[in-house]
């Protein structure tokens, strides 16, 4: 996935992670939904994206992987997971996370306090 804006093969504008839809679909690598973008998970000033939140149709949101993304578009996000990986993405573990809105997550770590 790149940083720049460029246009994928199917002729859908490609953005940066930063500018990923709110509540875009997610798709499988096949194109079927597997649920709608909730959060960034990543850390908008060092420009490292971990992922995504996934809200899974039924409610529960699980955590997407950075580099199961292959690409960004302005209607959707385009991953390499075949069905059966899509059907056992982790759960979202809120704790894991610090939110900062809908423009990303910061991952936590062990050494960081609350302020």
């Amino acid at each position: 996935m790149t940083d720049d804006l460029a246009e994928t093969p199917a002729g859908e504008e490609q953005v940066a992670w930063t500018a990923t839809p709110y509540r875009a679909p997610v798709l499988d690598r096949d194109g079927a939904a597997i649920g709608t973008t909730e959060s960034l998970l990543g850390d908008e000033g060092e420009d490292i994206f971990h992922g995504l939140a996934v809200r899974r149709p039924g409610g529960q949101i699980v955590e997407l992987a950075a580099d199961r993304v292959e690409r960004i578009t302005r209607s959707a996000v385009h991953t390499s997971l075949t069905a059966v990986d899509a059907a056992q993405l982790p759960a979202y573990r809120a704790e894991r996370w610090f939110h900062l809105g809908w423009g990303g997550l910061f991952r936590k770590r062990p050494e960081w306090d609350r302020d």
